[in-house]
């Protein structure tokens, strides 16, 4: 077995950098989004995902598929969202098994009056703090990382299909 290749003084400071950076924006984001618009982070990317869809739908797979969430555990979140009627559910035309996911006239009203607030908060804590250099820098290492994990989803335990 190979010996571990432990991070060096310069690793370690932009690791624990990057790992504080992200838990304290996820933070104020979340608190902003929720004080300003009454969303969680979970309502704010379901409504955006949908409503970035023509139709204002997307099938509860390929929804779970882009939170990297279990279909299970986002249809708990949709029944929630559903009861404060921001989206609503429909079977799926080509797959009983299946249903679709569908952005109320309340759900996106509460997207579009949410947006602004949240980008100006992105723009406050992260984005205006970085020079045009270090947005694409930024970028682009965003995007290698992601590629390198392929995009992936995590694998639900053992979801029933929804």
């Amino acid at each position: 077995m190979d010996a571990p290749r432990w991070l060096d003084e310069r690793e370690d400071r932009a690791w624990r950098g990057y790992r504080r950076m992200r838990r304290l924006l996820d933070l104020e984001l979340a608190r902003e989004l929720t004080q300003d618009a009454g969303l969680s982070e979970a309502d704010y990317d379901v409504l955006s995902d949908l409503s970035e869809t023509p139709q204002g739908r997307l099938r509860l797979r390929e929804l779970a598929d882009r939170m990297l969430w279990s279909r299970s555990r986002l249809s708990h979140h949709l029944t929630r969202m559903q009861q404060r009627g921001l989206v609503t559910r429909e079977e799926c035309a080509d797959d009983a098994r299946g249903s679709v996911v569908v952005l109320t006239p309340a759900g996106r009203q509460a997207i579009e009056s949410a947006a602004p607030g949240h980008v100006a908060a992105v723009r406050r804590h992260l984005i205006d703090l970085l020079t045009p250099a270090e947005i694409d820098a930024l970028g682009a290492l965003t995007h290698r990382v992601v590629d390198q994990l392929g995009g992936r989803a995590p694998q639900p335990r053992h979801d029933a299909e929804v």
